[in-house]
């Protein structure tokens, strides 16, 4: 049948947390919208990007590599369109 698509706007929280490699986030889009996933540090200075394109309205699975960072504590904040949501991640090398 037809794939069915999520009613809300939703962040998930990162799995596993903490971590230490990679994490999965994970996210849904009630519909097609221009998506940035962004990471920052404590001090709300940007990180990384880990999306910045238009994606389709569903469920989306992302793998953060945290190679690039340093141990601690971190937020990640996904905007679509006029809406955003920020967890926090904690990172153990």
């Amino acid at each position: 049948g037809a794939k069915q698509i999520p009613n809300e706007f939703c962040l998930y929280q990162n799995y596993p947390n903490p971590f230490n490699a990679t994490a999965q986030v994970q996210f849904s889009l009630p519909h097609d919208e221009n998506v940035t996933l962004k990471i920052y540090d404590v001090l709300g200075r940007e990180v990384t990007t880990l999306v910045n394109e238009k994606l389709n309205g569903g469920w989306h699975c992302v793998k953060l590599d945290a190679s690039c960072l340093s141990s601690g504590i971190f937020f990640y904040r996904l905007t679509a369109g006029k809406l955003s949501q920020t967890k926090k991640l904690i990172f153990i090398k």
